[in-house]
């Protein structure tokens, strides 16, 4: 079973037939950023999803797991967010910034809410805390980047939706465009997401013929070195 979002030949759709590399690749090239931000670090993984990357635009929220929530509700009774996840564009990938000193105590996302979340047209989760039940999520094959598993939910409780957060470094707005894969998840900044795809082929293409050079019947050090020149030349 597959979760993706049917597009027609759409840049969203383009940018899911590419790994996140190569999406990185192609930033670095348009040098619309730094090169060392943007992207998340090691400290969250690739846990659970199909083998097609993540594209998707941000549902940011806040919770905490280690204490009550001052109303006293239990965590499935807070359904006010769900009108606010709506409000993001489809695709969506909810992104939960753990505040706890601890984060990781309890996880909100298991099988309950990932089958919610995906009938509110979220293809995923992000969070620098837990998720549980992951064998039902590999089974709805909902993309899934965490940075441990957790056992209960503890009392994990949404604290704020829609403002900015920080998952494994990278620094998120509701609303933003991420890119993911096992390597990790990375921003697509809003102005290049119709240039990334044709500058992701031809890096590509320039790379193919690098890789052909490197083929024992095609090896030659020279040749190497010149092909590698000319990659450099074609980035500055």
């Amino acid at each position: 079973m597959s979760n993706l979002v049917p597009f027609s030949n759409s840049p969203i759709e383009q940018l899911r037939r590419l790994s996140t590399c190569a999406v990185a690749n192609a930033i670095e090239n348009l040098k619309v950023r730094l090169r060392n931000e943007g992207f998340t670090d090691n400290t969250i993984r690739y846990l659970a999803g199909p083998p097609e990357p993540m594209v998707a635009h941000a549902v940011t929220v806040r919770i905490r797991c280690s204490s009550p929530p001052t109303d006293s509700h239990d965590y499935l009774e807070s359904t006010q967010w769900w009108n606010y996840i709506l409000d993001v564009p489809e695709p969506r990938v909810v992104v939960i910034e753990d505040v706890d000193p601890t984060p990781g105590l309890g996880g909100l996302v298991g099988e309950i809410h990932a089958n919610i979340l995906r009938a509110l047209g979220c293809i995923g989760v992000m969070t620098n805390g837990s998720v549980r039940d992951l064998p039902a999520l590999e089974k709805l094959q909902f993309h899934t980047f965490a940075s441990r598993l957790a056992v209960s939910h503890a009392y994990s409780h949404i604290v704020e939706m829609s403002n900015p957060v920080e998952i494994a470094g990278l620094k998120i707005e509701s609303g933003d465009l991420l890119h993911g894969d096992l390597h990790g998840v990375i921003s697509v900044p809003k102005g290049a997401v119709a240039e990334i795809p044709l500058v992701a082929e031809r890096i590509l293409q320039r790379e193919q013929k690098i890789l052909e050079l490197c083929r024992p019947n095609n090896f030659s050090i020279e040749n190497l070195r010149e092909a590698i020149r000319a990659f450099r030349n074609s980035e500055s």
